[in-house]
């Protein structure tokens, strides 16, 4: 079974880091449910399995589907055709919490991130390998480039961990770029000031423009001409904290 460059493919080759990365998974509100998306030739599947025999796994690739049921009837009803980002989340484990996992397809790994923020109240804890600079990134504290929209949406909602770096060699076929795992526990009822739409809105108008500062990259947002005087709108987007964003947006769109 070769890989396909259309589902962003590149099978993990060894178990030994499948196991590290199936191990930090863990947490006592999944209650024993995990889903695994984009499970390949089930290398990570085998430790999900063994630590979760109620896992499911989603693959959007058809012929992957095929294959791993030739090879692995034990796992029948547990992996489904399936694409993670227009799945049914609700519906996998009858509204329970679940654990989520993955070697992410590099294509659509920010996009795994934003469905899982939307779903949040669903998944406690996330372990996933991703693009280092991707992973990176969504754990980066302020003050670097590496810190931007998936910095402060990813933190506003989760506490993140790098964990260790995959180097391109331990993949068929090797991708162009070294990979990370990182694992993102939720935060417990994160009391924010302001709206999740009014956040996104902001967050993502900034880095828009992350080379300007705010008075410039906001302006359009700001209510009252004199605001952009004051030393905060003469910061970069970077220079902010996640609880900065808050405080910023709560003062530009408040909360009725």
């Amino acid at each position: 079974m070769r890989a396909k460059k259309s589902y962003g493919q590149h099978f993990l080759r060894h178990p030994a880091i499948a196991s590290r990365i199936a191990d930090h998974l863990d947490h006592p509100a999944i209650g024993g449910h995990v889903l695994e998306v984009g499970p390949g030739k089930g290398i990570l599947t085998r430790f999900v399995a063994e630590r979760w025999p109620a896992f499911l796994a989603v693959e959007a690739d058809p012929d992957m589907v095929v294959w791993l049921a030739s090879r692995h009837p034990e796992w029948t009803g547990h992996i489904r055709e399936g694409d993670f980002l227009h799945l049914d989340l609700n519906a996998l484990f009858n509204g329970h919490p679940f654990g989520l996992i993955g070697n992410f397809p590099y294509n659509i790994s920010s996009q795994i991130v934003f469905r899982m923020l939307e779903h949040r109240s669903l998944i406690p804890v996330m372990v996933g390998m991703f693009q280092r600079e991707v992973a990176r990134r969504i754990v980066a504290p302020p003050g670097n480039k590496e810190y931007g929209i998936l910095s402060v949406l990813a933190q506003t909602w989760y506490a993140g961990e790098y964990l260790f770096t995959v180097n391109r060699e331990s993949f068929d076929p090797p991708p162009r770029v070294q990979s990370g795992v990182i694992r993102l526990v939720r935060r417990e009822s994160p009391n924010l000031p302001c709206r999740d739409v009014d956040l996104y809105r902001v967050v993502k108008t900034a880095f828009g423009q992350r080379r300007k500062m705010l008075r410039n990259s906001l302006r359009e947002m700001v209510p009252e001409p004199s605001w952009l005087e004051e030393p905060g709108f003469a910061l970069r987007p970077e220079q902010l904290r996640v609880e900065d964003f808050h405080a910023l947006t709560a003062r530009l769109y408040p909360v009725e």
